[in-house]
């Protein structure tokens, strides 16, 4: 994969906070500097570990999502419990579901390795989830960093801004529009879905219950989910049922023929304001793959702690 210079560009953004403002400058030559080899290190960890596993791609990509949307990009997820400490790896959509942390270990490592006490963890997994997409077939895009590390974590945002895979159109559009973002980036970052596995007691009501879903690809569904919870809860299925490892548009073109494992994802195609999007999408690979990349850049710029604010962690489970 031919390496993608990191160049000096700064952009100065304002990050609208849930409580309060902030102003804060990140870069994508934010370590051009004080960490030149930082993208050669995080391959050296990253792309090993997908590569034997292309489902920990999508993960780290989750991983980065429910990251944002508590507290901002910070890294407050990768915080393990810890006495008088609660984080955010067990709350409800989390906990049993969230996975890759250990590969954001090893890749932090190695950029320990190659510049000690530079590169936060919010940036390694920023970086890590371009990286990932980027090496399951997706677009590529230039990151900006400059993002420091949370002391903090927020159980109760984690269970709370996070949208669940009940959702429909209107309350993903709201739980989206609360991080700056528009139903048209909600859209286009869905798309993610297109790589990736789901867990049984996820999509359980979908395949048993609801009506917007082919009957068919429903009926195939079921056998390794059975209809009362508790009972393969953690049985997984994979998202895009074509090309599970593979970021492309094909998850749209599922929604198109009913064939999407989560409820809300069928949300985006119902009837309702999201349909010619997803047409669009389907008719058009690289417009789904450009505003894919828009939308995590945006995602990506949700109140970052920057400046003097927070902490470069050593180890990202845990606060210094």
């Amino acid at each position: 994969m031919a390496a993608r210079a990191i160049v000096v560009v700064f952009s100065s953004l304002i990050v609208a906070l849930v409580a309060g403002g902030a102003s804060a400058q990140l870069s994508t030559g934010f370590y051009s500097d004080s960490c030149p080899d930082m993208l050669t290190a995080v391959r050296s960890a990253l792309h090993p570990a997908i590569a034997r596993e292309r489902r920990v791609g999508a993960s780290i990509v989750r991983l980065f999502f429910h990251d944002c949307f508590v507290q901002g990009c910070d890294a407050s997820l990768l915080l393990d419990d810890a006495p008088g400490f609660q984080g955010e790896k067990n709350a409800t959509p989390n906990k049993n579901s969230a996975r890759g942390f250990e590969v954001i270990d090893a890749v932090k490592a190695a950029v320990e390795k190659a510049c000690p006490g530079v590169v936060s963890c919010a940036d390694v997994l920023a970086i890590a989830a371009e990286e990932s997409v980027v090496f399951l077939g997706g677009p590529s895009w230039e990151v900006k960093m400059g993002r420091r590390d949370s002391t903090t974590a927020s159980f109760n945002g984690a269970n709370n801004d996070i949208p669940p895979p009940t959702s429909g159109l209107a309350n993903l559009t709201s739980l989206f529009a609360a991080k700056g973002l528009s139903q048209r980036d909600m859209v286009a970052l869905s798309g993610a879905h297109t790589i990736g596995l789901a867990r049984c007691t996820n999509f359980r009501d979908h395949v048993y219950n609801d009506t917007d879903i082919d009957a068919g690809f429903a009926k195939s569904r079921q056998p390794n989910c059975p209809p009362v919870a508790g009972s393969g809860d953690d049985n997984l299925a994979p998202l895009d049922l074509q090309t599970p490892t593979v970021f492309e548009n094909n998850y749209y073109k599922n929604l198109v023929q009913k064939r999407a494992l989560l409820h809300s994802d069928q949300e985006l195609f119902n009837g309702g304001a999201a349909d010619a999007q997803v047409r669009e999408y389907v008719g058009s690979q690289d417009a789904f793959f450009r505003d894919f990349v828009t939308g995590m850049i945006k995602m990506g710029d949700i109140a970052p702690l920057t400046g003097s604010n927070g902490q470069i962690r050593k180890n990202c489970r845990r606060i210094n």
